[in-house]
């Protein structure tokens, strides 16, 4: 196996050899209270892995502002405990529980790969996405409740509406772990759900009084 690893690619070399030179070196002293000191994010984002979704730049946000997890979608699981590998829900336990972030983002995005194979699969044209060995597929699945409050819109208007469908699922999903309900009810921490229009650059929030997603 080790002999298959191999050295990074030179244009990476040259950027991170770039990013000491420049961006660490005017900020060594930051780095280094970071380092000395601890992370203290005051939130946490659950954002899709999509390489055009750049959450610390969205918000301007420097080293140790946020805790970030990545998935397919930004979907969250349901709580459950079944003694399996959870990588999202121990996430999720690390920023509620140790690190005590005071606001917990889901952040969905416009023209997700994700929340489109989803819509795929619901309608029965990505049967690749059904069998058992597909990790991608049975990840998705958490979409589907979202796919069925959707499911008689036009196509089109259809992959938009799942894309906010994904973070509100996520959102509900969230309320189903005891201490995040602790969290939320004891005002400790409060949930956002966005929605981030990359082509116009547009952050909306899910605003609950109106029951819809609204320009920040």
């Amino acid at each position: 196996m080790r002999e298959r690893v191999k050295l990074l690619p030179p244009t990476l070399v040259q950027r991170f050899h770039g990013w000491k030179a420049t961006t660490y070196s005017e900020n060594s002293v930051w780095y280094k209270k970071l380092a000395d000191e601890g992370q203290r994010p005051r939130a946490m984002v659950i954002s899709c892995c999509d390489s055009r979704v750049h959450v610390t730049s969205i918000f301007g946000a420097d080293s140790g502002e946020f805790f970030i997890h990545r998935n397919i979608a930004n979907l969250v699981p349901p709580y459950e405990l079944d003694g399996e590998h959870h990588g999202t829900s121990a996430a999720v336990e690390y920023a509620v529980q140790a690190l005590k972030v005071s606001h917990l983002i889901v952040l969905g995005h416009s023209k997700c790969g994700g929340v489109a194979g989803c819509n795929s699969m619901c309608t029965g044209h990505a049967p690749e996405l059904e069998e058992k060995t597909s990790f991608v597929g049975a990840w998705l699945n958490l979409l589907r409740p979202g796919f069925e409050r959707v499911k008689d819109l036009p196509e089109e208007e259809r992959i938009t509406a799942l894309e906010k469908e994904a973070v509100m699922v996520s959102l509900e999903n969230l309320m189903t772990f005891p201490f995040v309900t602790s969290a939320v009810e004891s005002g400790q921490m409060t949930l956002h759900g966005l929605w981030h229009d990359i082509g116009s650059g547009n952050l909306c929030q899910y605003n609950p009084n109106t029951n819809g997603f609204e320009n920040v």
